[in-house]
């Protein structure tokens, strides 16, 4: 791929802003430069534009932002057709919409035509990587694979694991599940962009056997990636504790069958202790934080400050469709909300910090994806400020760049992203009004 670059408002982080005075990477007038599909240099266009070769496509965005893709870190693909489903609590949704949406994707042509449908609403949102659920059904993960392949996309996802406490039409045995991940591992993880998860729905509906092998599975695959559910619903924990009473906790459960280690990603994680968040820091697993679904099902507010003093690896997570926006910028309203509404403040930086470099590194790429780092994988979007006429006038009276991507994030939506590129491509353009 031939060496482009592209001019304008540049940001990326190089740590979590609300733990370092130099975490933001800010080029007023700058240039990102990419070549191969990765990132050749990004900085001031004054320092760069004049050691380009002659002929170099500049694509100018000057006064639009420039900062690596989104990643949504907790999202269910299958789920797609019944978001905004309506529903008095997480267990009810699941049996009266979840489970029968999801009988559907033994299906192939069904699952590839959701995984495309699926794929446009990420890059419209601006968001070049997931960690995605598939259902229980290899064909679910096949079409999805096939369907991000053929974009060029980095995307980590999976088979989910459920033997028990679910329909008939939807229960696969401890054994066969495992042994279809692993057949799904040799054929995905690490084939091109592809990476694979390691996927058990929640500890009810896996039986003691097929965690067990999960943990066997996960260990002889370290560099597999784990993504699982925790501590989301109140009356979900008081069910995890009638079915593993000899546990500590919910989260314990996943640290007896060898789940806890690095590249694990536990969506919600409402009801953790300190004890919990404690162990999650000293495994290097990771929590994706979904505010929209944990508003929409009524579930609970995610503690920052808790997680915060255990120095857990934060990142945000749309969990559509639990969740109601394919958008990580309106996510990044909710999980503002629910920080206030716990007593903790988030930065407009570090909300973007979170959605980018915080949640690479959450998932053990860092260096990889979510920074402009040399080297790095070109997934970038341009935002643009004057996407509506409101947050074209807030825009204006911006005095600072927190107040800029604040504006964004409490403001923004899919309207927001001009451009969305992937390796070095355009995958996703806004189309004029």
């Amino acid at each position: 791929m031939a060496l482009a670059s592209y001019r304008g408002n540049l940001l990326h982080f190089h740590a979590d802003p609300a733990f370092s005075d130099a975490a933001i990477a800010w080029h007023e007038d700058g240039l990102l430069v990419v070549e191969g599909g990765k990132v050749k240099a990004a900085g001031d266009y004054a320092t760069l534009a004049g050691a380009l070769p002659p002929g170099t496509p500049v694509h100018d965005y000057r006064g639009k932002l420039i900062m690596p893709g989104l990643i949504d870190t907790h999202v269910h693909y299958p789920q797609t057709d019944m978001i905004a489903s309506p529903a008095p609590g997480l267990l009810p949704w699941l049996e009266t919409y979840t489970f029968p949406t999801e009988r559907q994707f033994g299906d192939h042509a069904h699952g590839r035509a959701v995984a495309e449908f699926f794929l446009d609403e990420l890059l419209r949102c601006g968001t070049t990587t997931a960690m995605v659920y598939c259902t229980v059904h290899k064909e679910s993960v096949d079409a999805f694979f096939e369907a991000s392949s053929a974009r060029g996309l980095r995307m980590v996802a999976g088979k989910v694991l459920m033997d028990r406490h679910c329909p008939d039409f939807l229960c696969d045995t401890a054994e066969g599940g495992v042994r279809d991940s692993e057949a799904l591992i040799n054929k995905w993880h690490k084939n091109g962009r592809s990476l694979y998860a390691i996927t058990p729905r929640f500890a009810p509906t896996s039986s003691d056997a097929q965690l067990i092998l999960a943990g066997e599975l996960a260990a002889a695959y370290p560099d597999t990636f784990i993504q699982t559910h925790v501590s989301e619903n109140a009356d979900e924990c008081d069910w995890v504790k009638s079915l593993y009473p000899q546990a500590r906790s919910y989260l314990d459960v996943y640290d007896r069958y060898g789940l806890m280690r690095e590249r694990a990603m536990y969506g919600h994680c409402i009801w953790l202790d300190q004890a919990d968040f404690a162990r999650m820091a000293e495994s290097g697993a990771a929590a994706a934080v979904c505010p929209t679904s944990n508003l929409f099902l009524g579930s609970g507010l995610f503690d920052f400050a808790q997680a915060d003093a255990a120095r857990v690896a934060l990142s945000l997570a749309t969990d559509v469709g639990g969740g109601t926006s394919f958008s990580m910028l309106q996510t990044m309203n909710e999980a503002y909300k629910v920080a206030r509404m716990k007593g903790s403040y988030l930065q407009a930086a570090r909300m973007f910090y979170l959605a980018t470099a915080g949640a690479a590194r959450a998932m053990g790429l860092g260096g990889v994806i979510g920074s402009f780092a040399p080297g790095a994988e070109a997934d970038f979007i341009v935002l643009d400020p004057q996407a509506t006429p409101l947050l074209a006038r807030r825009a204006e009276h911006c005095a600072n760049l927190e107040e800029l991507l604040f504006a964004l994030a409490l403001l923004g939506d899919d309207r927001a992203v001009l451009a969305t590129y992937a390796a070095g491509r355009m995958v996703h353009e806004r189309r004029p009004a």
